[in-house]
């Protein structure tokens, strides 16, 4: 019988930074280890400085995050090419564009196929004439939203089988439907019936748009219907003091609260905290912290004009206004809080939960994940592995 296939995982990391790539990419791993047990896997991790945190897993490790960041993309790229030429894996899997561009030159070098997994806003626009080469010669694209794989199909030179659809996942087990926190309460001096709007969002300065920015300029026609209503905005990042000036000059210091930096594990009580999750976005791939929301039986209100409307289902979980009507994020906001809103599961925290997790649950994204390895993959490496097997096999 022929050697178990080898896959080669390429990532900015999984361990020392949970971002949004971060949190993909263990999901990923997780599945493909759960989905073939047989599966022999190498992790090639950028800026994770050591293997803790890998216990949790069965594949094997290469770290280069202790390396100095002036050197450390040319060691990781060093590292993972020369490995592929020397282990020979089925396929490499990258999960951010950037990395395709070394894997691009392996598949011209040793015939080895290569995945990449594009996310969000460094799918869009891309101007790069090398990069540009490295995702059209990819064997499989997947998109974590229709939005950033129409977008991709538009922008570049890919044919529509070359992009497939892996939307996100999110461990559901970890947000539940709970009271609100009475130490955040205390914490923050607000009341357990008082109405609050919640943002879980990196400050970074350097972006275009700021979802916070217009829920900010919303608050005030907010608060002439609902008095008492109060922002928090969980997150931290270079733009605050731009934030702080915005907040001091509209004079909504009472009614805003930055929390700066929270930590990945004491988030679900940020969700339990709030009565609604907001963020109107433009530059969302797709916007995991909305099924989080939704996990812990919160309504939320995104955008309709990026890869939001994904994770709300085209708006059947949630709301979707255009980002930049600020009227209708008043009053749809207005609305939610007084629950006027017709959108009736938003006021149904159990059958809420049940939906994402039932749209956006780890078995869904295995499932999907296990079609695309069956089509694209097994049947072209491994003979002898029955494409019609059951992921149940394997739990």
């Amino acid at each position: 019988m022929p050697n178990p296939p080898r896959i080669h995982l390429w990532t900015p990391g999984l361990f020392d930074f949970k971002g949004g790539i971060q949190t993909y990419s263990s999901f990923l791993l997780q599945a493909l280890e759960q989905i073939d047990p047989s599966l022999q896997i190498d992790v090639f991790l950028l800026h994770d400085r050591d293997r803790k945190g890998s216990e949790a897993f069965r594949s094997r490790f290469h770290c280069t995050g202790h390396i100095p960041a002036r050197l450390r993309i040319a060691a990781f790229a060093a590292n993972a090419i020369v490995a592929a030429i020397q282990q020979r894996p089925d396929l490499i899997i990258s999960t951010h564009l950037n990395f395709t561009i070394a894997a691009d030159w392996v598949k011209r070098v040793a015939g080895i196929p290569y995945w990449s997994v594009a996310h969000g806003f460094e799918a869009w626009d891309v101007q790069r004439p090398n990069l540009r080469r490295s995702i059209a010669c990819a064997d499989q694209i997947l998109a974590v939203s229709r939005y950033t794989r129409d977008r991709l199909l538009q922008e570049q030179s890919l044919y529509p089988g070359q992009v497939s659809l892996l939307p996100n996942t999110f461990a559901a087990e970890r947000f539940q439907i709970a009271p609100k926190p009475v130490h955040l309460l205390h914490r923050y001096s607000l009341t357990a019936d008082q109405p609050i709007i919640l943002t879980v969002n990196r400050l970074a300065a350097g972006e275009a748009y700021h979802p916070y920015d217009r829920v900010l300029v919303a608050l005030p026609q907010i608060r002439q219907v609902i008095p008492n209503a109060h922002y928090l905005i969980v997150g931290a990042g270079d733009d605050r003091p731009r934030l702080e000036q915005l907040i001091a000059a509209s004079q909504l210091q009472s009614c805003v609260t930055l929390t700066g930096f929270v930590p990945d594990e004491k988030l679900p009580d940020y969700y339990s905290l709030c009565d609604v999750f907001a963020m109107p976005s433009k530059l969302e791939g797709f916007g995991i912290v909305f099924l989080e929301a939704m996990a812990s039986g919160k309504p939320v209100l995104g955008s309709r004009c990026d890869g939001s409307t994904d994770a709300l289902a085209q708006g059947k979980l949630g709301a979707l206004v255009d980002p930049d009507d600020t009227e209708a994020i008043a009053q749809t906001l207005i609305q939610i809080l007084r629950k006027s809103y017709a959108h009736p599961l938003m006021y149904q925290p159990e059958a809420l939960r049940q939906a994402v997790i039932e749209a956006f649950g780890m078995e869904i994204f295995k499932q999907t994940l296990q079609q695309l390895l069956n089509s694209r993959f097994y049947s072209q490496v491994s003979p002898w592995f029955s494409k019609d097997i059951s992921i149940k096999t394997f739990l």
